[in-house]
């Protein structure tokens, strides 16, 4: 009996050392780099508990303007610490003349700094100084920072830590310490070409009481290979962005926006959006949302397309007049406007008349519409898309394609399709497909697809991969409707009583749409509105469309066009300064 415990005990004494042998075995030589199932690197994990280090760069990609100046990041020249400067003999006079403080407030900070310190941001010539003395544990950086302007940061986009979806994204990759991806953004769309592989650092090896280890020389790890990272150039213009930014916030839009796009390129010139991202805590309200991107109640913006169709498909005679002193449900209408022809009915935005040619359109076609706003670029993906590399089918930024109507049953219904011709219903559409819509009528017609970015880049600024111009897939409308609906729009700011007329004395002409929509949502009793402007300038020779939106606002409040002409006249101003600039 005895001896049968004892061989017992031997026995599971035996499984116990050779499961523990086996464990041993996965830790040390197997799983070192991808242990359990956080994938934890044990490698890079048993070197943080013996080192300290300071981070210059993550050794993620970055994105930079249309001039090649950074745009998700700052560099700054600092001043960093080591510990152990606290326990060897140098001349801190000489730091503290640099610095211009005390010697004690040196002895002060080293006293109380336990890891390596960043002490703030040093100049150019301090950092040099700084340099030349040549001191262990004391060094002048180069260190990345999120940027402060925050400027296109929706369109840009957020990173954030997710080990279990960087593993689904990326499950053949060796994490070298940092699980960051895109979360939102461009930083999502390129997160493939950006993904960080080797950060630059100052590492200091100490033993367990924080002794220097191997003396007290400090190692620079960090990024071999003069290519990467990989940069993506942008088609932001810089100073654009920073009018749009600061006009944005002059006319205290808390919700919307405004975009501009370059007509001949169809390249985002600005992109700003309201709510402002908060980088510490991006998804804390609607901030990290792009509502350039997102889909909208037009209003009457919509009844371009409604217009389009009219003129091609001839629904409406040259010398038709509409009642236009009568709702689209036969009620008096607020505004008496009296019987106008379709152009005067545009420019005044008579919902009447559109409200009965989209009747007209459903009566001869039920997918006449949804044609028309297809073929404008208002609906359907309107940005660049195409094989890049291994990438297929690669989207520069993810956009709301949009809709006319979401039921069968609402294009048989008279009294929606009435509401749909003037931007209601189930009407929804982004300011960037807005954008492309002038932008297209702008052209002639033709459609180009949308770019947020012309390039990716090496490191040294090699070209990695262009982007060049697309045109858009499908169908457009014809030059002649293109040219009668440009002489629409320009008639909104020409005619005295033009929803439009605000911008008949600006440095450019303008051509364009306005609109109000109901949201049908209430605040404090009050019905809530979406207003726009949408337009292109100059009229004659057209060079950038632009959109500008304030969301969720009270019918007698939130007017969009004071932001609309101040956006003008700072594309002007800039554009003459910088032709004057390169002349001289």
């Amino acid at each position: 009996m005895r001896r049968r415990r004892i061989r017992f005990l031997s026995a599971v004494i035996i499984v116990l050392m050779l499961v523990l042998f086996i464990r041993l075995m996965e830790v040390q030589l197997f799983f070192t780099e991808n242990y359990s199932k956080h994938r934890v690197n044990l490698l890079n994990e048993s070197v943080k508990q013996r080192t300290q280090e300071v981070l210059i760069d993550d050794g993620r990609g970055h994105f930079l303007d249309n001039e090649g100046y950074p745009l998700s990041y700052d560099e700054k020249t600092v001043l960093v610490l080591f510990p152990f400067l606290k326990n060897i003999q140098w001349d801190k006079n000489q730091l503290a003349t640099i610095m211009n403080i005390r010697k004690e407030e040196i002895d002060r900070i080293l006293n109380n700094v336990k890891k390596p310190l960043i002490y703030g941001e040093i100049s150019p010539i301090q950092a040099k100084e700084i340099t030349k003395l040549n001191i262990p544990g004391l060094y002048a950086i180069q260190k990345k920072y999120p940027p402060a302007n925050n400027i296109a940061s929706q369109l840009i986009g957020v990173i954030g830590e997710n080990s279990e979806e960087f593993w689904k994204r990326y499950p053949d990759k060796k994490s070298m310490g940092s699980l960051k991806i895109g979360v939102t953004g461009m930083q999502k769309s390129f997160d493939e070409f950006l993904i960080a592989d080797n950060p630059s650092k100052l590492i200091f090896h100490v033993d367990g009481v924080g002794a220097p280890l191997f003396g007290i020389d400090v190692k620079y790890s960090g990024q071999s290979n003069p290519y990467y990272p990989l940069m993506v150039k942008t088609t932001i213009d810089s100073p654009f962005q920073d009018g749009i930014e600061s006009l944005l916030d002059k006319h205290k839009i808390i919700k919307g926006g405004a975009l501009l796009l370059d007509i001949e390129t169809g390249n985002i010139l600005a992109s700003a959006s309201r709510p402002l991202l908060n980088r510490d805590n991006p998804f804390s309200d609607d901030g990290a949302a792009n509502m350039m991107l997102e889909q909208h109640i037009p209003g009457s913006v919509f009844k371009t397309v409604v217009a389009a169709a009219a003129l091609d498909e001839g629904l409406v005679d040259n010398d038709e007049q509409f009642n236009c002193s009568l709702t689209i449900r036969d009620e008096l209408a607020e505004r008496d406007l009296g019987m106008l022809p379709l152009d005067e009915s545009f420019s005044r935005s008579c919902n009447k008349t559109f409200a009965e040619l989209a009747v007209r359109s459903m009566e001869k076609s039920p997918n006449l519409l949804e044609k028309y706003a297809e073929q404008l670029g208002l609906t359907g993906f309107s940005g660049w898309q195409d094989d890049v590399f291994y990438v297929k089918n690669f989207k520069q930024f993810t956009q709301a394609t949009g809709r006319i109507f979401t039921s069968d049953e609402s294009r048989k219904d008279q009294n929606y399709v009435g509401q749909t011709g003037i931007g209601q219903h189930e009407v929804r559409v982004s300011p960037l497909s807005v954008a492309n819509m002038m932008a297209t009528i702008a052209r002639g017609g033709q459609k180009k697809a949308i770019r947020a970015a012309t390039e990716i880049q090496y490191a040294d600024g090699g070209v990695l991969f262009q982007f060049p111009e697309q045109k858009s897939r499908g169908d457009h409308i014809s030059t002649s409707t293109a040219m009668k609906l440009q002489s629409l729009l320009r008639k909104v700011v020409t005619d005295d009583e033009g929803t439009g007329r605000f911008f008949q004395n600006l440095p450019y002409e303008i051509a364009g749409k306005s609109g109000t929509a109901e949201t049908g949502v209430e605040k404090d009793g009050v019905q809530l509105h979406n207003k726009w402007f949408a337009g292109y300038f100059p009229f004659q020779q057209p060079k950038y469309a632009l959109v500008v939106v304030n969301l969720d606002v009270p019918g007698d409040q939130g007017g969009i066009n004071p932001l609309f002409a101040d956006i003008v006249t700072m594309v002007f101003e800039k554009t003459n300064h910088a032709l004057n600039h390169t002349e001289e």
